[in-house]
């Protein structure tokens, strides 16, 4: 118990100086952007005045109002506070609308894409990869080429291909947005139906390419496993196949689990791409629409976002491992 106990305080405080570090990198980077995000505001909403007077009394009030007039050090330690109450201030590209009801727009799109997609494309890979190493012949020949065609594709590239073929050859499912554009959300048939067929491509995009990593993974391991002199002993000993299969595939998936949790810890970052190209009304277009307008609170407080769940999702993995993994338990009590 001692042992676990410094394992878990090494681990809890290398979480906390890379939160510090996060918090750090996500204030400075958006602000090395070029260009001046308040002179744009200023230039909005100044347009058609001509005193120059009255235009750097404008510009003046909006530096006032988003902090950026003050010294770095001081709009630092302001944000960092309001970060902790959930309060990332106001949107430069949607003033006045405030950050953080842009982000809660925005996430659950995210959530209800990606989450699903990382779950079944985990599923059918693992799946596959397991049914591959064990039935080996043809079955192999064929998953495994094609799984690592798959694995090895980039992201923006499978979702033009399905973009390509589903959307614009075949027509079969709208290329852009999360619903169609004449419908008010609402909980009526016609657009929850349009969500569902707008939904489809971006889905797909994910759930391919995890599927073809997934497979590959677990094939890798299960052969591993059933290679291992356990299993050898086992068959030896009489103990029938069905029950060693058991316990092959289960410590063949210890690796896949952490897969699968790192996989949902950073489903925001993973999404974009995919949500970029089919202007899927989620993170990913919030992010761009961010960065191309010099948003600095929206930028940082996305980014603060994908990086908290990533390393959330690191260090729960890292602890629960201390539980289940018998070899880190040993380690820890030397």
């Amino acid at each position: 118990m001692k042992g676990y106990r410094k394992y878990f305080a090494t681990k809890l405080a290398w979480f906390f100086i890379t939160l510090v570090f996060a918090f750090i990198l996500n204030f400075v980077l958006p602000r090395l952007m070029p260009g001046d995000p308040v002179a744009v505001i200023t230039q909005r909403v100044a347009a058609g005045m001509t005193s120059q007077a009255g235009i750097q009394q404008v510009y003046n009030q909006y530096a006032e109002l988003f902090g950026t007039n003050r010294p770095m050090y001081e709009q630092f330690f302001l944000y960092v506070r309001n970060a902790i109450r959930g309060d990332f201030g106001t949107s430069f590209s949607q003033y006045p609308r405030p950050v953080a009801d842009i982000v809660k727009s925005s996430i659950w799109w995210t959530v209800c894409l990606q989450f699903p997609a990382i779950i079944v494309g985990w599923i059918i890979g693992n799946a596959l990869g397991a049914l591959s190493a064990y039935l080996k012949g043809s079955f192999d020949k064929v998953l495994m080429p094609v799984s690592i065609f798959i694995s090895n594709l980039p992201a923006f590239g499978m979702a033009v291909i399905l973009l390509v073929i589903f959307g614009i050859e075949l027509k079969w499912f709208p290329t852009s947005g999360g619903y169609g554009f004449d419908l008010i959300p609402n909980f009526s048939y016609a657009f929850i139906w349009s969500v569902i067929i707008h939904y489809q491509l971006p889905f797909w995009s994910i759930v391919l390419i995890a599927i073809g990593g997934q497979a590959i993974g677990m094939r890798s391991m299960a052969i591993y496993e059933l290679n291992a002199d356990y299993v050898k002993y086992s068959r030896f000993m009489g103990i029938k196949d069905r029950k060693i299969i058991g316990y092959v595939f289960r410590n063949a998936m210890l690796p896949q689990v952490t897969g699968l949790a790192l996989s949902i810890g950073t489903m925001v970052s993973g999404a974009l791409v995919a949500e970029i190209i089919f202007s899927y009304p989620g993170l990913g277009s919030t992010i761009l629409t961010a960065v191309l307008g010099r948003d600095y609170p929206l930028i940082s407080a996305t980014t603060l976002i994908i990086t908290l769940m990533a390393l959330i999702a690191n260090f729960l993995i890292e602890i629960l491992y201390g539980f289940i993994d018998p070899r880190i338990k040993t380690a820890q009590a030397d």
